[in-house]
């Protein structure tokens, strides 16, 4: 029997010998190899925090003490050793094992992540509620050196700094993110991690000053002032001990011995502690050693190769979007694209590569990077910030006090919106509309193809004050991309099919499944138009009042909530305008967040599929007005109350 498969509990962990747990890092590094080939997911940051994990889990009692994954994704192994070996299989999987922290999975989860920089102020807060209560346990916050860039993460040491209570945060610096870290603190941890002097230097010197006789005890009172003095001289600035950290490391991140023994002596250390700990992202299996960033987050591939499967099929959403900001970018000198680390997920590599004057990534800091835009919009340069929809959620202040309300042209492209599929909870993009439509003077898009999307980016371009265009991730729906991108009329949708039972406005990509739908419908006789509505501000309310009166029956539908979605701005519509008889239904998510699966799968369970929006239609033909369900509302019950 393996190691591994013996592994209930991380209580096992006390028990082995250091060569046992080097035997069961290498197990475990091809039970995840194995597995994620299959299930896809983070494979590069599992591969390089095995040692790590298996020295946290045999020097803490968890769960009585606390351990905190930022973001998460790199907590598989963590997941291996409590008790969830025999779930892998359904790793990000509909109804299966979550890929991130997941307090309802376990007990070992005690916070959910998703969302990176989070972990030191909710271990503070695990660290300041066992002082209040008089308990005694240990609380530790796993963040890695990208993590560690996001200005919240320095908000909670700087608090932490100041309370002085027991808490330790381990810094899993492996030089990357999802892309380059970036900044001053990337510089200042290379420093740390190529010049060892300043831990060699500390030992030497206590060493020696306790070999000293008679002089020894009066010495060793005034060590602390020397190693200050010392760290000045050969660590400029000691950030961290600055903000009130003890600081151990730099240690090497793959020797389990070693790693132990720092843990133990940061369990013993009174205050905030530091342990900086060095090590390789996709450590110990070479392709992603090579290619760390391409393994960050990766789909279904052979274990043998490292060859991703099933590739191939129109081009990505993101793929486009970036392409046409580059021949953008060539017409106009006065384009700036900005990213939160992420060039390569939002399709901004080839524009930075073309344009590395013109190309800004910020590091983990969304907050930054809008306001940022807003300087550049304000000195009259034409920022693009490109963003996945979920981590918009982090920066409404800067979108609604930097950039709307002085009106500035900046460019929100909103990559992964609506369902993105086995990230599950943290990263469904499915609350962007809601969060900006209410802002002022914002104009928001949707594309319902590859296509569109080009010329939604040149309207957005060419519009005076703030504009969003929210499209899906994943392959396009194969269009041609043919002709230069032209400017769209502002607020203007299109009637994709005409007919007299009902009308179906189907925003983004869903219109194609509204198609189909209504293609089905038509062989039952019933008479369905489809309708584009391209913008959810401003609402084409000439297009939907036409149709409204023609028809008498409309269904929205939309990959969002939908409180404050593209359904309630119909509704709001039509009650504003007193269409009393209108029979409206809305199909969206309702109030509740969107589980993990493949994304068909999560659409389907959504009723977000062709064959949904038939049964909706349906419906909303069949059902009478007294017994309208709570997603269908006439707009005289809307003008009533």
């Amino acid at each position: 029997m393996s190691l591994l498969s013996g592994i209930k509990n991380p209580a096992a962990l006390k028990k082995m010998s250091l060569k046992e747990l080097e035997l069961l890092a290498g197990e475990i590094r091809q039970e995840l190899i194995g597995s994620v080939s299959r299930t896809g997911g983070h494979l590069a940051a599992n591969l390089g925090v095995v040692e790590l994990t298996l020295a946290l889990h045999a020097v803490f009692n968890l769960p009585e003490d606390k351990l905190i994954w930022d973001v998460g994704h790199q907590c598989y192994v963590h997941k291996m050793l409590t008790g969830r070996l025999h779930k892998f299989d359904s790793l990000r999987q509909y109804g299966g094992l979550s890929g991130f922290p997941k307090r309802a999975e376990s007990p070992y989860d005690v916070f959910n992540t998703g969302h990176s920089s989070t972990s030191i102020s909710a271990a503070l807060g695990f660290a300041l509620a066992r002082d209040l209560n008089k308990e005694n346990y240990h609380v530790a916050a796993v963040i890695g050196d990208g993590a560690l860039t996001g200005g919240m993460a320095f908000e909670a040491m700087n608090h932490a700094g100041h309370l002085k209570t027991n808490l330790i945060v381990v810094l899993n610096d492996n030089e990357m993110s999802i892309a380059s870290p970036v900044g001053g603190l990337a510089a200042y941890l290379s420093r740390l991690r190529t010049d060892p002097m300043y831990s060699r230097g500390k030992e030497e010197l206590e060493s020696l000053l306790n070999r000293v006789p008679h002089v020894g005890p009066r010495v060793l009172k005034i060590i602390d002032r020397l190693k200050d003095a010392l760290k000045y001289l050969v660590v400029p600035g000691m950030l961290f001990e600055e903000l009130g950290f003890t600081y151990l490391g730099p240690i090497e991140g793959h020797n389990i011995g070693r790693l132990k023994e720092v843990l133990q002596h940061a369990r013993s250390t009174k205050g905030p502690v530091l342990v900086h700990v060095v090590t390789t992202k996709g450590k110990g299996y070479r392709p992603a050693e090579t290619l760390p960033e391409y393994f960050h987050g990766v789909g279904s591939f052979d274990p043998e190769t490292g060859q991703v499967l099933n590739k191939g099929g129109p081009p990505s959403y993101t793929s486009v979007f970036g392409a046409e900001l580059v021949r953008q970018g060539e017409k106009d000198s006065s384009l700036v694209a900005i990213t939160a680390a992420m060039p390569d997920g939002t399709g901004l590599t080839p524009f930075a590569r073309r344009f590395p004057g013109r190309f800004y990534d910020v590091g983990i800091a969304e907050q930054h990077a809008v306001t940022l835009a807003a300087g550049l919009a304000a000195a009259g340069l034409k920022p693009v910030v490109a963003i996945y929809s979920t981590f918009l959620q982090r920066c409404i202040d800067q979108v609604i006090h930097d950039v709307a309300l002085m009106e500035l042209p900046v460019v929100l492209a909103l990559d992964r919106a609506g369902v993105v599929g086995e990230d599950g909870e943290t990263h469904q993009g499915v609350f962007d509309l809601a969060l900006l439509r209410c802002v002022p003077g914002m104009v928001l898009m949707a594309p319902k193809d590859e296509q569109e999307l080009r010329h939604m980016l040149v309207t957005a371009l060419q519009h005076q004050g703030p504009a969003a265009l929210r499209y899906p991730r994943g392959a396009g729906q194969g269009v041609p991309l043919t002709g230069p991108a032209l400017p769209l009329p502002l607020g203007k949708g299109e009637v994709l099919r005409r007919g007299n039972d009902a009308a179906i406005l189907a925003l983004g990509p869903q219109v194609y499944n509204a198609l189909a739908a209504a293609e089905a419908l038509a062989g039952l006789g019933i008479d369905c138009a489809v309708i584009n509505p391209r913008f959810v501000k401003p609402l084409d309310e000439d297009l939907i009042l036409e149709w409204a009166e023609r028809t008498g029956h409309l269904l929205t539908v939309e990959e969002h909530v939908l409180a404050g979605g593209f359904g309630s701005a119909v509704l709001e519509l039509l009650g504003n305008r007193g269409r009393e008889n209108v029979r409206l239904r809305r199909l969206g998510i309702k109030d509740e967040f969107v589980p993990q699966g493949k994304a068909a799968v999560v659409r389907e369970k959504l009723g977000l599929s062709a064959a949904g929006i038939e049964r909706e239609v349906l419906q909303l033909l069949q059902q009478e007005e007294r017994s309208l369900p709570a997603t269908q509302l006439s707009a005289k019950e809307i003008c009533s109350g």
